[in-house]
């Protein structure tokens, strides 16, 4: 999405960091989001999903928007107990030869339960990042840098919680509901 592909200033300052294995700073990362969120094909809205995830990068993007006349409309948080997450995610598994997840395998036909058949058979595993010891680290880094986010759109004023524990075409469509507004 955001990355060198096209041949930019910003997404080759950004291959820079990837390449050498480091997260691209903050400050050059909302820079890539704003000339993006400024192409032909966002004027009419943008959804940003899992930007900004720190409060650096949420105030470096009210800050770029405010110089641009714009502003974010509605932060969604769809809110899912913790124990639930690590359930859902320790529920998934991975075809060993595509590396997707079941519910996404480009193998798209299974005669057994836990088996990918196409075109070979392949076992489906549980990913190590997918792991409850694994998903429950980066839910701890999630509340440390990410949660206080939550409290910053709510002092904006654009904070809409979804209860993220149903059914998922009822999740959907209450955001669909809240960006139609």
């Amino acid at each position: 999405m955001l990355t060198s592909k096209n041949g930019t200033e910003l997404g080759n300052k950004a291959k820079t960091y990837m390449d050498q294995g480091l997260l691209v700073p903050d400050e050059l990362t909302c820079d890539l989001v704003v000339d993006r969120i400024q192409q032909d094909d966002a004027r009419e809205g943008y959804v940003l999903d899992g930007f900004p995830r720190t409060i650096p990068q949420a105030e470096c993007l009210t800050e770029a928007l405010n110089k641009l006349g714009s502003k974010i409309d509605y932060a969604i948080d769809v809110d899912v107990p913790d124990d639930n997450i690590v359930k859902r995610m320790g529920g998934r598994r991975a075809c060993v030869k595509c590396g997707d997840n079941l519910s996404r395998c480009i193998c798209q036909h299974r005669r057994q339960r836990g088996v990918c058949d196409v075109p070979v058979v392949t076992k489906l595993v549980l990913r190590d990042d997918d792991k409850p010891e694994t998903v429950q680290k980066r839910l701890n880094v999630y509340h440390e840098q990410t949660q206080p986010l939550i409290d910053y759109y709510t002092t904006q004023g654009v904070l809409k919680t979804v209860d993220g524990t149903r059914d998922l075409n009822e999740v959907f469509q209450e955001i669909v509901d809240i960006l139609g507004e």
